[in-house]
């Protein structure tokens, strides 16, 4: 029985060899064969150094998988970049240990209505409507002349702090809602410090244009930084956008006093907007 099993297992091997598909792994190989070869390698080289159609190298190209920047590791991240990544984080974090008054419950919120209440006194609206108010009562053109160059000056501080704000966008510290009246005086972002800037440009202006004994020289100054400052102690500015707001609102009071209008552009703006124009009587 062993003997005829084994007889049986060589006959199966054999047969399975015989099959048409096996037959090239048993027999010698033929010269046409050999000769075939060479000539197929030949070919497949010289298709792949066949010049291609200029379009496909380029959409091979295009088709390449680009990995997102914030995915990209900078191994040799300049000076530069680390100076400014230092100080930015260094900005960040003092501003949120000064932002004492952010809400009621900070370490100064029992002092959080006073310090909203000063940064009441550089909001736009309010020295606008302060303006229009002497501007109605005033009696000399000396006098409305001083008062429509400083209305056009915080209009054009208005103007020019919310576009710099819509360009960066940074939001402050905390990330609060802006209010109200910063939505209607266009306050919406942290940088540069609205109220920095209208200060600095306020009090350059009447120190200018207002004789002042020292004393209230001194307090005007000391008001536009406490001003400037105390959007940081709530929490709504960076000590960086307060710093650019000064610089900002100094760079407005040059540009109102290079562009100052004379007192007969004045009349006739007060003129026009009373109504009682020449032309139309």
């Amino acid at each position: 029985m062993p003997c005829n099993s084994r007889r049986m297992r060589a006959r199966e091997r054999g047969d399975v060899l015989g099959r048409a598909e096996f037959l090239s792994l048993h027999q010698p190989q033929r010269n046409g064969g050999a000769a075939r070869r060479p000539s197929n390698i030949k070919a497949h080289q010289h298709h792949e150094h066949a010049p291609q159609p200029p379009g496909e190298g380029v959409k091979e190209r295009a088709e390449a998988p680009r990995w997102p920047e914030e995915d990209c590791m900078r191994l040799n991240p300049s000076l530069r970049g680390i100076a400014v990544s230092s100080l930015l984080a260094i900005d960040i974090h003092l501003s949120k240990r000064l932002g004492v008054c952010a809400h009621g419950s900070s370490s100064w919120g029992s002092v959080r209505s006073v310090v909203t209440l000063l940064a009441l006194t550089g909001h736009g609206l309010t020295w606008i409507g302060g303006t229009l108010l002497c501007l109605t009562r005033s009696s000399t053109e000396a006098g409305q002349e001083v008062l429509i160059n400083l209305l056009l000056a915080l209009v054009l501080d208005i103007l020019m702090v919310a576009g710099v704000q819509k360009l960066v966008k940074r939001r402050g510290p905390w990330e609060m809602t802006p209010g109200f009246l910063d939505c209607v005086a266009m306050d919406m972002y942290s940088f540069p410090g609205a109220h920095a800037s209208r200060a600095t440009m306020v009090s350059r202006f009447l120190l200018s244009h207002l004789v002042l004994a020292v004393p209230l020289r001194v307090l005007l100054v000391l008001w536009a930084f406490l001003v400037g400052l105390s959007r940081v102690l709530l929490g709504q500015n960076h000590v960086t956008d307060m710093a650019c707001g000064f610089a900002l609102g100094s760079l407005h009071y040059v540009l109102v006093e290079t562009i100052w209008l004379p007192s007969s552009a004045c009349q006739m703006l007060l003129s026009i907007g009373t109504l009682s124009w020449s032309p139309f009587h």
